[in-house]
Formats: structure tokens, C-alpha cells, sequence
């Protein structure tokens, strides 16, 4: 996309082409302004304009530059923390509201795929989260009773019925999960885009929004060049690219920056892994994913950036973990390789804020967006048009707080994953 292949790796090389675009280059008004062409962004766009509201979207590069280009493509229903905790960080109303909602957001990502006829090798066939050791077999069975008394159509696997799905031997069981599935990221954001335009969203890339202020009952958003937007409400959806130094610095201050590698292979034949389809990933501290695309390539994924003295390190640790799991692979060549970033909270859930009237901010996904910012960009859409008021959200209103102690954090987890990696796999 920027032409670093490790930035959209696979994806950029595979997805349809980004539906025509130019930079806001004159002053404009509208509606409503969103900042970001992501999952969230893009999805309240489409939403938007599905129901008559003019609105413009502001991205500094292209749609799904940020996380929504560089995800691994598992839609996951839920967030990473165990059900039964959502209700008691944020109370029976909103922790119930938002297990319902995120528990039905991969049938909104699919609903909105097949609407909209997106080209982005969609497969719902699960996804599985494998149980290494005594440890992960007691996580999966607490979710899968936890998700079973709400009712989701999630099924715990035995060792021998998770290594016949899989192709390996190493995990002790597996929670499947039917609500859940793969996309190509890249593509399905391109396709949001698309389809947005189609039902008269206006997006401007290459626009960098360099400051704002309020004008009148609204907001005024200037761009590099000098164009400006004017619009009643603003949307902030820029998540864990929130440029750092600049007018909205404080979102980006309550994120952990958690970077996230993927591998991908040369298209494997015969399909002996993942023979069903299922995206999957593992219950290790230093958590790994695979699926396969829809050439069937493997692409396998861990904590880290490929960057610096780390980058030998992580890839040395898949090559060596993929020979581990599928011996019959024999020596793995690599095609492709990239790297992002997730925004990671203090308590793992997603916050939505409203820091100045009208302007309000999604964030911290925390490794779920696909289904979490799609849901997220209806629901301000709902709200947008008076069918819903704040308090209906999914998330109540919170005031913005700094992390502690965040620099630390991002330090660990980038430094930390490279260590584990070197030793990784080795004996």
C-alpha cells in the first residue's frame, strides 16, 4: 500500500483494488465527519449513508491502512476476557448488552458481505481455540460453559477430534465456535469502502486531518493542503493509529500499542491443515494464529513486529514452530510476512468516549475489530439518525484516562515477544 511489504503483506498482494479515491481539496460541509477508514469508520459511512445522512470520512493514506488491512481475518465473536466478566466490569445493562451484540457481530459482517456481494473470501466455518496443556483445556472449558449458559452454538473438542480438524497432535482439545469464520481483511475494508460510495458517502484519502476546533454548534476539521470539512458531529476512529503527537494524542495515550505478526506460506497441497476451513488460534501466553487463504496458503501469526533484531528471531520461531506442528510441511518457505498494531486497554474491553460535544470516539479493540468496529460503525449510525439515544449504546460513555505506565508496557510486549520467539520451539 505504502510500498513496504511488510505492512500489508498477503493482503495487498491478493485483494481487489481499492475503489477510486482523491484528497478533500476544498472547503465542505456536511453532516457528520469521520476520521479513519477502518472497520469502524467505513462501516458507519455505509450505515450513514443508508440512511440518508451526509457524511465525509477523513483518512490520512488509504482504507484499511491501519489495523483493519493487517489483521490476522479471524471474526471472532466476543472480546479476549471471558463472558461472565463483561457484566461485572460494566454492570448487568451494558455487560449484557455488549456480550449480545458482539456475541452476533460476525452475522452483521457476513449480512453486510452478502448485501453488498464484497469479494473478500469469505468462509464461516468457526473458528477453534486449541487448549495447550492442563492450563488451556481448563480456559476452554470455562468459556464453553460460560458461552453455553447464553446459549452460543459453541461445542468443546476432545484431542482427537481437535487434531483431525487441525492436522496436528499438540493441543489437548479445542472450543469451536459456529457464530465465527475468515475474511480477507484487506479486501472486506475495500469492499466497506465501496459499497459506502455507492450509497453516497463521500471519502477524501490522502487527507490527514491536521486540526480541529469548534465552530458554531459543530466542528471544523482542517487537512494537509488546507481544506477543512464543517460538520455537526465528528467521529473519531483512528484507534491504535491515533497519531501520537497530534490534537488527539490523549485517545492515543489510554492504548497499548500490542504489535502482531503474520507468515504466509506458499499455497499448501494437499490441505492437511485445517482441512474444514477454521480459522484457529492457541491459549499460549504468547499466543499464535493460523488460517488458510483461499489459495491455500497458511498464514500463521504470534505477538511481535518484524522489525530490528526481532525480525529474525520471529521468523525463525515460525519456521521452526510450523515444522513442529506439521512435519509432513518438511522446510517452510515464507512468501509474504507483515506486521500491526492492536490497541490494547487496561481491563481488555473497548471504550467509547465523548471527550467535547458531538465528537465522539471508538476504541480499544484489543484484537477483535473485524466484528467489534463493524458492530461499533452501525451502532453510532443508530445514534447519528435519533433512533437510539447514548444510553442505549453497547458501551456506556467513559472519560478518557492515560495508562499507566504504557511506554513500559509496549516495551514488554515488543522486546518480550522477540525473547520468547529466539527460545521458542527450539527444544
Amino acid at each position: 500500500m505504502d510500498g513496504d511489504k511488510r505492512t500489508h503483506g498477503l493482503w495487498e498482494a491478493s485483494a481487489p483494488l481499492a475503489p477510486r479515491t482523491s484528497a478533500l481539496v476544498a472547503d465542505t460541509q456536511a453532516e457528520l465527519v469521520i476520521v479513519g477508514a477502518g472497520f469502524t469508520g467505513l462501516s458507519a459511512a455505509l450505515h450513514l449513508a443508508e440512511r440518508g445522512i451526509d457524511c465525509v470520512v477523513l483518512e490520512a493514506r488509504g482504507p484499511g491502512f491501519g489495523g483493519s488491512g493487517r489483521n490476522v481475518g479471524l471474526v471472532n465473536a466476543g472480546m479476549w476476557v471471558m463472558p461472565d466478566e463483561l457484566p461485572r466490569v460494566l454492570g448487568p445493562v451494558y455487560g449484557s448488552r455488549l456480550l449480545e451484540v458482539l456475541g452476533n457481530a460476525p452475522t452483521l459482517v457476513y449480512d453486510i458481505i452478502e448485501r453488498h456481494r464484497i469479494a473478500c473470501e469469505a468462509v464461516r466455518r468457526g473458528t477453534l481455540h486449541c487448549a495447550l496443556g492442563a492450563r488451556g483445556l481448563a480456559e476452554i472449558r470455562r468459556r464453553a460453559q460460560q458461552w453455553g449458559r447464553l446459549g452460543a452454538p459453541v461445542r468443546l473438542l476432545d484431542a482427537e477430534q481437535t487434531a483431525r480438524r487441525v492436522g496436528t497432535r499438540a493441543y489437548r482439545g479445542s472450543l469451536l465456535d459456529l457464530r465465527a469464520g475468515t475474511i480477507q481483511p484487506l479486501a472486506y475494508v475495500r469492499g466497506l469502502a465501496a459499497a459506502a460510495l455507492r450509497c453516497g458517502a463521500r471519502i477524501h484519502t490522502a487527507s490527514p486531518v491536521l486540526s480541529w476546533r469548534a465552530a458554531g454548534d459543530g466542528w471544523r476539521l482542517e487537512v494537509a493542503g488546507g481544506a477543512s470539512v464543517t460538520a455537526r458531529r465528528v467521529l473519531l476512529a483512528t484507534n491504535a493509529y491515533t497519531d501520537r503527537s497530534g490534537q488527539w494524542r490523549a485517545l492515543r495515550a489510554e492504548l497499548t500499542a500490542f504489535p502482531y505478526f503474520n507468515f504466509a506460506t506458499a499455497p499448501l497441497s494437499p490441505r492437511l491443515i485445517l482441512p474444514g476451513g477454521e480459522g484457529a488460534w492457541d491459549t499460549n501466553r504468547v499466543l499464535s494464529s493460523m488460517r488458510l487463504d483461499a489459495a491455500g496458503r497458511l498464514v500463521f501469526g504470534s505477538v511481535g513486529a518484524l522489525r530490528g533484531a526481532c525480525l529474525a528471531a520471529h521468523r525463525d520461531w515460525a519456521r521452526r514452530s510450523l515444522s513442529r506442528l506439521f512435519p509432513e510441511l518438511g522446510a517452510v518457505r515464507f512468501e509474504h510476512e507483515w506486521f500491526g498494531t492492536i490497541g490494547m486497554t487496561a481491563d481488555c474491553l473497548p471504550r467509547f468516549h465523548e471527550p467535547a460535544p458531538n465528537l465522539f470516539v471508538f476504541s480499544g479493540y484489543n484484537g477483535r475489530g473485524i466484528g467489534t468496529g463493524t458492530v461499533f460503525g452501525l451502532w453510532f449510525a443508530r445514534l447519528a439518525a435519533g433512533e437510539i439515544s447514548r444510553e442505549d449504546m453497547p458501551l456506556p460513555l467513559t472519560p478518557l484516562r492515560a495508562m499507566g505506565w504504557r511506554g513500559l508496557r509496549e516495551f514488554v510486549y515488543e522486546c518480550g515477544a522477540g525473547l520468547a520467539h529466539f527460545a521458542g520451539a527450539r527444544f
